[in-house]
């Protein structure tokens, strides 16, 4: 048996709708294509137009909330180590020497859809904040 790993607090309706304010304001910040943070998301365009426009009217499905935890603590880590806030916004586009990034972007890196890139990208930011 497979533990749950879904944030709980965020499979509400309403906790639904504030996490996708929040996730909207960090594309923003990120400057995210609309193409981009349905990658991100792991879910289709019409969706992430759906959610933009406040129709959020169940609960987040659990991939899409395990997802937005990542994205949360990586913009959090990256404003931990970063504290100027436009470096550390644009961080995830500047290519990057880790092995992880090859040389790419994390952004590059989070855009593949799975998720598990988005909680490697969230771990390497972990581990720097942590040294």
């Amino acid at each position: 048996m497979t533990e749950d790993r879904t944030p709980a607090s965020i499979v509400t309706t309403e906790a639904g709708r504030t996490a996708l304010r929040v996730f909207f304001r960090i594309a923003m910040a990120w400057d995210l294509a609309e193409s981009d943070q349905s990658k991100l998301l792991g879910v289709g365009k019409v969706q992430v137009a759906a959610w933009r426009a406040g129709e959020v009217c169940s609960p987040l499905p659990k991939h899409v909330a395990l997802r937005l935890s990542y994205i949360f603590g990586i913009y959090a880590a990256l404003h931990t180590l970063l504290p100027i806030a436009d470096r550390a916004d644009a961080w995830i586009k500047k290519p990057n020497s880790s092995p992880l990034f090859d040389g790419g972007s994390a952004l590059q890196r989070m855009l593949s859809g799975e998720i598990d890139d988005l909680r490697l990208v969230r771990a390497y930011l972990d581990a720097q904040v942590h040294s």
